[in-house]
């Protein structure tokens, strides 16, 4: 459940952006200063293998790709250039298609992004921040307070002086290396509390203005067989209460798959096998067959004591 609402989520937050990206053949190409240049693109080819991001001071020649792109095949997709040398590089894609066919997009310099001026709705409560919103430690003290300061109060006043009024910030949003979307200022609190309330997730703020979204991961919760197991004294039982009228057979092998022993045909309906049989401590995986046919494959544990 948690996965769909993620991705109703995404798709919402998602058609803040796509209309200032441009689709394949063409990119986009922008920067806000700091030495940051976002491209970005939307992907309707129906298969694409590669896509290599590459940079130049020329504006046809003496190009170097400066990534491959992890998952070619995300249809809105980007990456941020920190580490131009100056704010005047020429960028262009290297695009591997069907069938080993390629071609390279014509290259482009950065545009200077101003986005427009927009009123933040005025908030009737304030919301505390939460422990899945984190705070990256590569963040300096003044950028970390701010983001906290935001966290904890996203009021703001009835009205905004012309004076005050200025380009509203954007936040760049992130799986591992992949841009999933951007989105204002003014979208923050929706944004994060529905990552908050809606999924599991956690929210990593990495720079000042770009978040990583880090996936939940459940712990997996280890379920005991019915058929073959550890007792209380470390020992294993095999519990078969048709064993006398059908033929079962039980292999064990070690945690990384190489064989163990094997009871070749189980004859009684309570079986128990000395822990002193598996020579160590650990987990060890078993595979429980009747009649030829696998019934179960499953793992047990011998307890470190032994």
């Amino acid at each position: 459940m948690a996965r769909k609402y993620r991705l109703v989520l995404l798709l919402t937050i998602m058609s803040v952006s796509v209309a200032a990206q441009d689709t394949l053949p063409k990119f986009t190409a922008k920067t806000r200063g700091n030495n940051r240049v976002i491209i970005s693109w939307t992907n309707l080819y129906p298969v694409v293998t590669q896509i290599n991001i590459q940079r130049s001071l020329d504006s046809t020649r003496n190009f170097q790709t400066i990534l491959a792109v992890p998952d070619p095949h995300i249809p809105q997709n980007g990456f941020v250039d920190t580490k131009a040398t100056t704010p005047y590089m020429f960028y262009r894609l290297f695009i591997v298609l069907d069938s080993g066919k390629y071609l390279f997009t014509r290259s482009k310099r950065a545009f200077w992004d101003t986005a427009k001026v927009v009123r933040p709705p005025v908030e009737k409560n304030n919301l505390p921040g939460n422990k899945r919103v984190i705070v990256s430690d590569s963040l300096n003290e003044k950028e970390a307070e701010k983001i906290r300061e935001k966290l904890s109060n996203l009021k703001v006043p009835d009205s905004i002086a012309p004076e005050e009024k200025k380009p509203e910030k954007i936040f760049i949003v992130k799986r591992l290396d992949s841009i999933v979307t951007e989105f204002p200022e003014s979208n923050f609190r929706q944004f994060r509390d529905s990552i908050v309330n809606k999924t599991r997730d956690t929210l990593v703020f990495r720079t000042a203005d770009t978040i990583v979204i880090k996936p939940f991961v459940p712990k997996v919760v280890y379920k005991p067989s019915q058929y073959v197991f550890t007792e209380k004294e470390g020992n294993v039982m095999i519990v078969l209460p048709e064993a006398k009228s059908k033929l079962y057979s039980v292999r064990f092998f070690e945690e990384n798959n190489s064989p163990l022993f094997e009871i070749q045909q189980v004859k009684e309906p309570l079986l128990t096998l000395d822990k002193a049989n598996f020579l160590h401590a650990g987990w060890f995986r078993f595979e429980l067959y009747e009649e030829g046919k696998l019934k179960e494959k499953h793992r047990l544990y011998i307890p470190k004591e032994f």
